[in-house]
Formats: C-alpha cells, sequence, structure tokens
C-alpha cells in the first residue's frame, strides 16, 4: 500500500522537474497527476481554504475526518500541497518566489483570473523567463488565438456537446455523453504533452513559453474521425450506436452472462469467427467474405454472429475466438478488481486514506518504463500538509532573488 504524505520522486522520468500546481476540478488535476507519477515535483498550490473538490465523494466508512474524498485522492496522488493566499502581497510573493526554482506552471482557472489576482504569464515569466506558463481553460486563450468564446465557462459536458462528440454517440437521435468524462481527460491528458515539450524546449532554449489548451480544441481532436468524414463527404456523420460506420463486423453482443465486443473487421478474422461458431462457409460466403460486401450486409452478419453469442457464456465466446479476433467481455468496476492483468500490471493501487483504517484504491499508471519506473509515490495531500517543509527547503533560502520578508 501507498503511504505517508512524503513523496518520492526518485526514478520517474520527469526527476528532477518540478511544476507549480493551480489547477482545481478534474482537467487540470488529471494533468499534473500524471505529471507527478512521472516523477516531478508537483507542488498544489491552493488557498486557504483549499480545492473545492476535497469535499466531493465518495468517502470510506470510518472517514470521519474528511480530509478529502475518493475524487480527490485519485487525481492528487503524488504531489505535495502548500496553502497560498493569492489574494494578499505575501501569497503573490512567495509564489513568485517559488516560480524561481520551478520549470512549468499549470492552472485551468477561467481566463483573466490569473492577471487579476497579479500573478499571470507576464508576471512570472519577468520572475523566471525559462518558466513554462500552461493554461488549460473551456476555449482557449486570447494571446494564441482570440475568439468570441475565449471568455466563457466550461465543462466536460459543453466540451463533449460542442466538439460532436456526442452527435456521433448513443443511440442514433438521442445525443449521448460518455459515462466518463472525456472532455476533462484527454484534454487534460494532452496537457500534459504539452508542458513536457515546452520544459524540452525550455531546456535546450533557455526560454519558457506560454503554452495553451482548450477543451474544445482538444475534444475535436479527439473527434478527428467525423471532421475527415464531413471534410471529404460533405456528409454530417450520424451515430451508428456500437457499430462502426466504415467496418462490418464490429459490434456489441448479448451473452448468456453479459455482453461482449466482437471486431471482425479484416476479411482473416472473419474467416476465423465464421470457422469458431461453426459455420465456416460464413467465411467464403459472398455476402461476407469482403469487407465491402459485409458492410452492405451488416444487419444480417450481425443477426448471425447474435445468435451465436447469445447460446454462449462471456467466456465460452472468448475462449473460442479471443486468440484469434478481437474481442472482448463488457466489464464493470467490479470486473476490473477481478482482473488478474490489471493487478499484475499494478493498474488499481492501494493507497492510505488519512482518518481512515481502510486503504483508498485508485487507478494506477498506465504508461511503463524499464529504466525510470513511474508510480504513484504517495496518497493524496492534506491541506497544506508540506506548507512548512516546501518554505524550509524552497522559500527560506539566502540565495534566492525574490525577498518576500
Amino acid at each position: 500500500m501507498i503511504e505517508t504524505g512524503a513523496t518520492d520522486s526518485s526514478n520517474g522520468p520527469l526527476e528532477g522537474i518540478r511544476i507549480l500546481d493551480l489547477t482545481w476540478m478534474l482537467s487540470g488535476p488529471y494533468c499534473t497527476m500524471l505529471l507527478a507519477d512521472m516523477g516531478a515535483d508537483v507542488i498544489k498550490v491552493e488557498s486557504p481554504t483549499g480545492d473545492p473538490m476535497r469535499e466531493v465523494g465518495p468517502h470510506l466508512p470510518d472517514d470521519e475526518e474528511r480530509h478529502y474524498g475518493g475524487y480527490f485522492q485519485s487525481v492528487n496522488r503524488s504531489k505535495r500541497s502548500i496553502v497560498l493566499d493569492l489574494k494578499t502581497a505575501e501569497g503573490r510573493c512567495e509564489l513568485f518566489a517559488l516560480a524561481e526554482t520551478s520549470d512549468a506552471v499549470v492552472e485551468n482557472f477561467r481566463s483573466g483570473v490569473m492577471e487579476r489576482l497579479g500573478v499571470g504569464y507576464e508576471q512570472l515569466h519577468e520572475v523566471n523567463p525559462s518558466l513554462v506558463y500552461t493554461s488549460l481553460r473551456g476555449f482557449g486563450d486570447k494571446r494564441s488565438g482570440a475568439t468570441e468564446l475565449n471568455d466563457r465557462p466550461a465543462m466536460d459536458y459543453t466540451a463533449q456537446a460542442m466538439s460532436g462528440f456526442m452527435s456521433v454517440t448513443g443511440p442514433q437521435g438521442q445525443p449521448t455523453k460518455a459515462g466518463l468524462g472525456v472532455g476533462d481527460i484527454f484534454p487534460g491528458a494532452l496537457t500534459a504533452l504539452g508542458v513536457v515539450s515546452a520544459i524540452l524546449s525550455a531546456k535546450r532554449t533557455g526560454q519558457g513559453q506560454y503554452v495553451d489548451i482548450a477543451m474544445y480544441d482538444a475534444m475535436v481532436s479527439l473527434c478527428e474521425r467525423i471532421v475527415y468524414q464531413y471534410g471529404y463527404t460533405g456528409i454530417d456523420p450520424l451515430s451508428v450506436g456500437n457499430r462502426h460506420p466504415l467496418w462490418s463486423l464490429y459490434n456489441t453482443f448479448e451473452t448468456t452472462d453479459g455482453f461482449v465486443c466482437i471486431s471482425a473487421v479484416f476479411d482473416h478474422e472473419w474467416v476465423k469467427l465464421a470457422a469458431a461458431m461453426g459455420q465456416p462457409d460464413l467465411g467464403f460466403d459472398e455476402r461476407f467474405a469482403t469487407a465491402e460486401s459485409r458492410l452492405a450486409n451488416d444487419d444480417e452478419a450481425n443477426e448471425i454472429v447474435l445468435a451465436w453469442t447469445k447460446a454462449r457464456s462471456r467466456a465460452e465466446v472468448l475462449e473460442a475466438v479471443g486468440d484469434t479476433v478481437p474481442v472482448a467481455p463488457v466489464q464493470s468496476a467490479k470486473d476490473l478488481f477481478d482482473d488478474a492483468h490489471l493487478r499484475q500490471r499494478e493498474m488499481i493501487v492501494e493507497v492510505e486514506h488519512p482518518g481512515s483504517s481502510q486503504p483508498g484504491r485508485v487507478a494506477g499508471v498506465p504508461i511503463r518504463f524499464l529504466s525510470t519506473p513511474a508510480g504513484v509515490k504517495s496518497r493524496a495531500p492534506m491541506l497544506g500538509e508540506h506548507s512548512a517543509e516546501i518554505r524550509a527547503e524552497l522559500l527560506d533560502r539566502t540565495d534566492r532573488d525574490t525577498d518576500c520578508g
């Protein structure tokens, strides 16, 4: 189990990199979580009242202290926390002092918030010209591309809606959002890529820069398929549910104990699936023998496969075709905790949860390095848990330029 509030950034590929994290909600903290798990020293800068997401559950049954719930733990592990009141001169001065020795700042406030506090890009760049300043907003920043939307608030839901994602998700005619916050998670992941890329450039040139990510832009990038479809045909793509508009066979099928997804879009895969179903002649039937003919007869192909899967369990379907055709059971969260593959690859991690005798369990690190292993370094910090430690380490030095005394 990952314990204590002390972080261990040794061995990660970003060891020696320091990030000032002024993010909240999901998109920003997910970005900085990735960087922290990679070994960066991520200092979460919080107001005296803390990140509001500390209040969000779920909470462990015996946790009476309620420093935070599962939401906060999941995306703020591996970080340190310091409390700074940026509405005061002292708080701003301490942020400038931290920026002197940091590689990057990441924030996801609405446009203008950091400037009104007096700690925007221009002010921090003056303190440290090699600093990378990254913002993640709904519609980007005027510095990199001014539009009438820059100042609007945004959430995961709005990014999914505007990007076209919902128009091709769910039953036709019923725009449906993803079950999870992809409108936050994907922009957050791209932001991490932007931060690391800009740091690499700064290490080479000595000059930092402003990095701007818009949730809307990121989600349009995720929806690249519908962009090229419309761009090449002029036809607005429609939702096809669990099928694929360009391929067959590709769908979710009922079994005796749940559902499986099967993708047999290449001719040799269809041949192998037909043989596994005990109907090898279907592999060469003119209705299904080519990708084009299968797509033209997609309904009939789906009916044949459904009749086969409905008489079998998920395990039986996997046993029959799992080694030859892309197939997977539709799993629930409970299934993930029972999955041997995920256990062996440490994709579900136990972390200490302050105030509880039980550990919390969160998703692990999906990027694996053989020489510089990444991983969850520590549980999420309590509010201001590392304030004294960070001040002693970084703010009480006599050799820094910024004097907050």
